[in-house]
């Protein structure tokens, strides 16, 4: 794994990629948080993060972060996506969720040709873009393109965009044996909805299932998805920053688990805040339990703990992206376990502070009660399986074959 110098660890220290327009994008996101949180009910019953608070977000530059300045984004350091993400989640989960998979969109479709990036911004650079990525569409190829159909499950907040990424898979372009993983960018008017949504956490996600019967696709609207060279990224023509250097894995893991890290530190407030005035039906304070005295330390070092190796290894990720170097492979894959274990060392820690609330803490009024369960449903990402991706760093570091097909 690579080391780095004690420059590059004071970097780090420092936050120096917290520019001056970082720091007010930062400051916007935790002005939103309380209005997030105040909504977090209403949104879990509708089963969808309410318009205005994606209004809100869009408004406030925070979905431009990782977006081009030719296409009027920022071209921000990831790290200050993620400070953003977990401001969020700090107000309400389910709408970071969507926040993070929705707003990393701005940073993949860069890489595709400029035609599709005209496509979808060229009439408003403000167009959002939902996704669901898993490679079940079946693609054949035609004149110009490919006839796509297929049924994706898990799409977030796709309710608030127009455009969506869809996964199938390709023959390799090289013409080896084998098929690749590809993106392909659709509009609304060619797929359709299923709301199917109903689930334990994250329900204001509004996660449903896509449907797309026979749908034309030109070719200039598909990426190969684990190609990152620059015949594969041929957007990087124009968009040439190093920020669309970094593989695609690297930028989507950390959107799918951060999320944890900002609800469990509102989690903790909302616990630290109960605690103190909080009185049980035999008389004991909350404050006086030994049980929750342990629960909010642990908790708190433990998003401590996990901010640190979030900023750490993302110091690294953005050194080889300016640099060119190639991370070597022992290095990504233990940078993949670390973001997938986030969700279970964060659903640890929310057991803990809810068993602490004690009976009456479980009541769906309790913001704790919410954020268990949105962090427990995070779990369930496939991003998130922390126990595959531990066993294929693990292998790896036997001397056995990457199994990983995006590292």
């Amino acid at each position: 794994m690579g080391i780095l110098t004690e420059d590059q660890v004071a970097g780090v220290l420092a936050e120096d990629y917290m520019t001056p327009e970082a720091v007010e994008l930062l400051q916007r996101a935790r002005e939103l948080a309380p209005r997030l949180a105040a909504r977090a009910t209403d949104a879990e019953r509708e089963g969808m993060v309410p318009a205005e608070s994606v209004r809100e977000i869009a408004a406030a530059g925070l979905f431009r972060v990782l977006q081009p300045r030719r296409w009027g984004g920022y071209e921000l350091d990831p790290r200050v996506f993620y400070r953003i993400q977990m401001a969020l989640a700090e107000g309400c989960m389910s709408t970071a969720w969507i926040y993070g998979v929705i707003g990393v969109h701005n940073w993949q479709l860069p890489l595709f040709p400029e035609q599709a990036q005209q496509d979808v911004w060229a009439k408003d650079s403000g167009t959002l873009i939902a996704s669901t990525y898993m490679p079940v569409g079946k693609a054949e190829k035609v004149n110009g393109g490919y006839r796509f159909s297929g049924r994706w499950s898990f799409s977030s907040g796709v309710d608030h965009c127009e455009w969506i990424f869809l996964g199938g898979l390709l023959p390799k372009r090289d013409g080896s044996e084998g098929l690749e993983h590809t993106t392909f960018l659709l509009p609304k008017s060619d797929f359709r909805i299923e709301r199917n949504w109903d689930v334990l956490g994250l329900r204001a996600t509004g996660s449903h299932d896509i449907v797309v019967d026979s749908a034309f696709v030109p070719a200039h609207r598909t990426q190969r998805t684990n190609d990152h060279s620059d015949a594969g990224c041929p957007g990087r023509e124009i968009n040439s920053g190093w920020l669309y250097r970094i593989p695609f894995t690297q930028v989507f893991q950390r959107a799918v688990s951060s999320s944890c890290i900002g609800a469990l530190d509102g989690a903790i407030a909302s616990f630290r805040e109960r605690a103190a005035a909080h009185v049980g039906k035999h008389g004991a304070k909350t404050a006086d339990d030994p049980n929750a005295q342990t629960a909010v330390a642990e908790a708190m070092m433990t998003t401590d703990q996990l901010k640190l190796v979030l900023f750490r290894n993302y110091a690294r990720i953005v050194q080889c992206a300016r640099t060119g170097e190639r991370m070597p492979v022992e290095e990504r894959l233990m940078q993949r376990a670390q973001a997938s274990q986030v969700p279970k060392v964060c659903a640890r820690m929310a057991d803990e502070l809810l068993r602490a609330c004690a009976a009456s803490g479980t009541f769906r009024g309790n913001p704790v009660e919410r954020v268990f369960r949105d962090i427990h449903q995070a779990r369930a990402h496939i991003a998130n399986n922390t126990d595959a991706y531990a066993r294929a760093h693990g292998a790896v570091m036997l001397g056995l074959p990457n199994a990983d097909p995006f590292v």
